[in-house]
């Protein structure tokens, strides 16, 4: 069952990362770090965007799943 994450990193990247990253929100904080928000379909599915991540050298700050009432941003 898929369910909403919120996953902050600590560096910008370009909306162009989007579809890379599962299609999931990018917005960008004042501090110059990356919110990505959206559905993840299962635990592989966020371990297969995490290693991703990870394989572009930027710094994951928080991952955090969301509930149904949660703001995505």
């Amino acid at each position: 069952m898929a369910e909403r994450y919120k996953i902050e990193l600590q560096s910008t990247i370009d909306h162009d990362w989007s579809s890379w990253l599962g299609n999931l929100e990018l917005a960008h904080t004042p501090t110059g770090h990356t919110i990505l928000t959206g559905y993840v379909p299962d635990q592989a599915a966020l371990h297969g965007l995490l290693a991703r991540i990870r394989d572009l050298g930027i710094a994951i700050l928080l991952v955090v799943r969301l509930e149904s009432t949660d703001r995505l941003t």
